[in-house]
């Protein structure tokens, strides 16, 4: 059992912090919003602490998952942030999806304390990281994942290096971009279903089981036809993915039509005000 940190009880992090405590581990707490960090302190008898710092010293494994770059730079560096109060021999574990830059950064960061540093951003939704059955895609160096991948294994079922410092969010990105597409076919279909009359449950527990089957159709088909999106992954926070993907493949040299497109689409929906609607709200811009 390890003593460990955790900085950020938003949706993902929540659980995720929960999963570690309930696998024995000894779990410090900080969110910026102090009073989650109590609840989930009076939930899981971790603890509570002032500042990231404050919840980072003495860590064997700080882990992270906020909203941004700029929130992952609030949270880990100056000196109040996590980094400032990690032993050397410490590790840090970002699970924001970021950009590969900031892992970067935050690896040279790391390494000037003499901590090591993966990146290692998640999929799998606030479903996931409730069952404990996220996949983590996660970037840096094969000794340091080995020593970090059982204390993951806590809420993860699927644990891949992909490569360097970096990797593990390129491998996000491209989680994100084929997702775009997929929600963007699924909904395209579903509106075509309903102008033709068909019945869509009927023609979707077809299709699922099919070349054209995917967990947006399995998960979101039947809340899509009904017209329902109050939950799951906000379309503000694929936007803010999105984002990401098109700076990345700006510096690469990637085309992303499609995932420049549907951005696009996302920008309407948002301006039918569906900021916080489920990502499956691409069939409300087509039904408005």
């Amino acid at each position: 059992m390890a003593k460990v940190a955790f900085i950020g009880l938003g949706v993902m992090g929540y659980p995720m912090a929960g999963h570690l405590a309930n696998a024995g581990h000894a779990v410090a707490v900080f969110n910026r919003t102090a009073a989650k960090a109590e609840k989930w302190n009076g939930e899981h008898g971790g603890r509570a602490a002032a500042t990231p710092r404050e919840a980072a010293e003495g860590a064997d494994f700080v882990f992270s998952c906020v909203g941004n770059d700029d929130d992952v730079r609030q949270v880990l560096t100056g000196e109040a942030g996590a980094l400032s109060g990690m032993r050397p021999g410490a590790m840090l574990v970002d699970h924001t999806t970021a950009s590969a830059e900031l892992a970067r950064e935050l690896a040279k960061a790391a390494s000037e304390r003499g901590v090591a540093f993966l990146d290692a951003p998640v999929s799998g939704g606030q479903a996931g990281a409730e069952k404990g059955i996220l996949t983590v895609m996660v970037g840096g160096e094969e000794p340091d994942f080995a020593s970090a991948k059982p204390i993951m294994a806590a809420y993860g079922r699927t644990i891949t290096l992909m490569g360097p410092v970096g990797a593990g969010q390129l491998a996000k990105m491209m989680n994100q971009i084929c997702i775009a597409g997929l929600v963007q076919g699924l909904a395209e279909a579903i509106h075509f279903g309903k102008q033709a009359g068909l019945d869509i449950a009927t023609v979707i527990g077809a299709l699922s089981k099919g070349a054209a089957g995917s967990w947006q159709m399995e998960n979101r088909h039947a809340s899509m036809a009904e017209g329902r999106y109050d939950f799951g992954f906000a379309v503000e926070w694929m936007r803010k993915d999105l984002d990401i993907c098109l700076a990345e493949a700006r510096r690469n040299g990637a085309t992303l039509p499609v995932a420049a497109l549907v951005d696009q689409f996302y920008a309407e929906v948002e301006a039918m005000g569906g900021r916080r609607w489920d990502t499956s709200s691409l069939l409300a811009r087509l039904e408005r």
